[in-house]
């Protein structure tokens, strides 16, 4: 009897969450690019790329969001070995399917202003934000640090499959994706003719040189690990790369005055994900003392408070030179501990979503990207924003 208690609750558990897939996202079979393979553009393990294509229809029928998976980065050969055992560094890891929602829904009522476009997931598997170009392959790990291909390869292969012929074009990502939106927004555009609109848009990709709680800058370290092991220098703009450190290209308050193409940046001030690893990693924090800290923000002690709103007033004087170009530029930076925010239908576009100034963030991007209003704001501190949704791990 209690077997069978078990097992009915457990099918009313799987019943429920069904529902609410269906509901606030639907699954998307994956595309492996085969031909890839013969141009070298390759996963860490020397897979093919892939990616999920969910078509377009009416009048998004010649729109497309071309939007780039986020899962960090590897910066040396044990780093990147372990990840080659994974879906982030190799297709053969990858699910069948994979969930989309939020910006990547296709009902109006979840996603108003892209639901009926062309939404293309790009499946990160090189560990570099898609910048990297090895040549030569270690016979003994048998690592392929080929990103900047992949890029290429895919973007190629959706031209072909009708891209080419877009009115409206979209370069998005979270995260790690997020970032290689910024470092590629412009290669982007140059893939299209003069007459079709592009603009790119960073979820949770703007990441800051800040320092750790000994004072340390352990992002710029591990940039430069990344940018030497996958060769990335060539694939950072050279009008950054000629003026400092390869691995300073890596942080986008370096390299966004120069980027021309429409520019839209979402962040949360308290990332969480750089909170955790940049400010707060547990090499700096051997007794656990931050521990509930980074899980929620709200068992943050006043000292641990303190050190998190340095790092939100560092985060916004990194934006500084974020407007100076002639380009249209746009910002919904919350106060919220949070990392990605696109992606997820809560807060995208949902009654209780995360605002500022009385617009969640698909209502901003929405009318950013259709010249219906600009948008630049950045949050009151925390906790005043009490629409969050404020991660607890």
């Amino acid at each position: 009897m209690m077997i069978r208690k078990t097992w009915l609750w457990l099918c009313v558990i799987l019943i429920g969450s069904l529902r609410v897939m269906r509901t606030y996202g639907f699954y998307v079979n994956i595309t492996y690019l085969e031909s890839a393979v013969d141009i070298g553009a390759v996963c860490l393990d020397g897979s093919p790329p892939a990616y999920h294509w969910n078509m377009g229809s009416g009048a998004g029928i010649n729109n497309w969001l071309v939007h780039i998976e986020g899962g960090g980065w590897c910066n040396n050969v044990s780093t990147c070995l372990a990840r080659s055992l994974t879906r982030l560094g190799s297709s053969k890891q990858m699910m069948e399917q994979v969930a989309f929602s939020g910006i990547l829904h296709d009902e109006p009522q979840y996603n108003p202003d892209f639901y009926n476009w062309n939404k293309i997931k790009v499946r990160y598997c090189d560990g570099a934000s898609f910048t990297g170009d090895v040549e030569n392959v270690d016979p003994e790990t048998n690592l392929h640090f080929r990103g900047a291909r992949i890029f290429n390869a895919v973007i190629e292969d959706l031209l072909a499959k009708g891209m080419i012929n877009a009115e409206n074009a979209i370069l998005s990502g979270c995260s790690a994706g997020g970032l290689a939106s910024i470092l590629h927004c412009d290669k982007f555009k140059a893939f299209f003719p003069a007459s079709t609109t592009v603009k790119c848009l960073a979820d949770a990709g703007y990441f800051i040189n800040s320092k750790d709680l000994f004072g340390k800058r352990r992002l710029e370290a591990f940039y430069d690990d990344v940018v030497n092991i996958h060769g990335s220098a060539k694939s950072l703009p050279p009008s950054c790369t000629s003026k400092m450190n390869n691995s300073l290209c890596f942080f986008p308050e370096n390299v966004v005055q120069e980027i021309e193409t429409p520019l839209f940046v979402t962040n949360a001030a308290y990332d969480s994900w750089q909170i955790k690893n940049a400010v707060a990693p547990g090499v700096v924090d051997p007794h656990g003392k931050w521990h509930d800290c980074k899980m929620d923000i709200e068992q943050c002690s006043s000292d641990q408070i303190e050190i998190i709103q340095e790092f939100r007033l560092e985060f916004i004087r990194a934006l500084d030179g974020f407007f100076g170009t002639s380009s249209p530029r746009g910002m919904f930076i919350n106060s919220c501990y949070a990392h990605c925010q696109t992606e997820i239908q809560e807060t995208w576009y949902m009654s209780d979503s995360p605002m500022l100034s009385n617009k969640t963030i698909a209502e901003a991007v929405g009318d950013w990207f259709y010249d219906r209003s600009a948008f630049e704001e950045i949050d009151c501190p925390y906790p005043c924003d009490k629409t969050c949704h404020n991660r607890i791990f």
